[in-house]
């Protein structure tokens, strides 16, 4: 079992991978590389209980492409 900080996505693509992911550091935007871009999620007060305990939630927020 780690110890890494974890959070729970909502909203954004229907198809992203994982819901739950690893958060480093927490408490600040996330952004996930996704089919050529990026989603990016930000920190709710909210918490959601999950298999893995009580996690903050982040909602995505916008899309960005990466630059090429």
């Amino acid at each position: 079992m780690t110890n890494t900080p974890k959070a729970v996505l909502e909203g954004g693509p229907s198809d992203l991978p994982e819901r739950i992911v690893d958060i480093t550091p927490p408490g600040i935007e996330l952004k996930i590389e996704f089919r050529g871009g990026y989603e990016h999620f930000r920190v709710t007060a909210r918490h959601q209980d999950t298999p893995e305990g009580s996690l903050p939630v982040y909602e995505w927020w916008e899309r960005t492409e990466m630059a090429g």
